[in-house]
C-alpha cells in the first residue's frame, strides 16, 4: 500500500492506494495516522478510492485508527470507498460505525459542520 498526505482547510487528506491486508499495508496506515495524530492533525480524511483489495487486518486497522483518533479528540472519516470496500463495510456492519462519503468537497464541509 502507498500513501500520501495533503491539506484542505485544515482537514489532512490521506490518498490510499493498493491493498490493506495483514503485513505491511496495515503497518503503513497505523504509522500515518499515528504520525499524523503526533503533529497535531485530527481531522483525518482516508481517500480509499485507489484502494482494490482490503482484508480482515485491513479492516482492523481501519477501526483501530478510528478509535485512535476518536481518543485524541478527533475525526476520522472514510472517502471514495471502491464497491468491494463499500459491500465489506456493509457486510461486517462498519457502515454503521464510519462516517463514509463520496464526495471530497462535501466530505471537508462535514468536518467543518461537525466542528461548528
Amino acid at each position: 500500500m502507498k500513501t500520501s498526505t495533503r491539506q484542505a482547510n485544515g482537514i489532512t487528506i490521506v490518498d490510499c492506494s493498493g491493498r490493506i491486508t495483514l503485513g505491511e499495508g496495515s503497518v503503513i496506515l497505523k504509522d500515518v495516522v499515528r504520525e499524523l495524530l503526533s503533529k497535531g492533525q485530527k481531522h483525518i480524511l482516508l481517500n480509499l478510492g485507489n484502494v482494490n483489495y482490503i482484508d480482515s487486518s485491513g479492516i482492523g486497522e481501519l477501526v483501530s485508527a478510528f478509535t485512535t483518533v476518536r481518543n485524541e479528540g478527533g475525526d476520522l472519516k472514510l472517502l471514495n470507498l471502491t464497491k468491494k470496500v463499500n459491500d465489506l463495510l456493509q457486510i461486517t456492519k462498519l457502515s454503521t460505525v464510519f462516517d463514509v462519503k463520496d464526495d471530497e468537497a462535501g466530505a471537508i464541509k462535514s468536518f467543518n459542520a461537525d466542528a461548528a
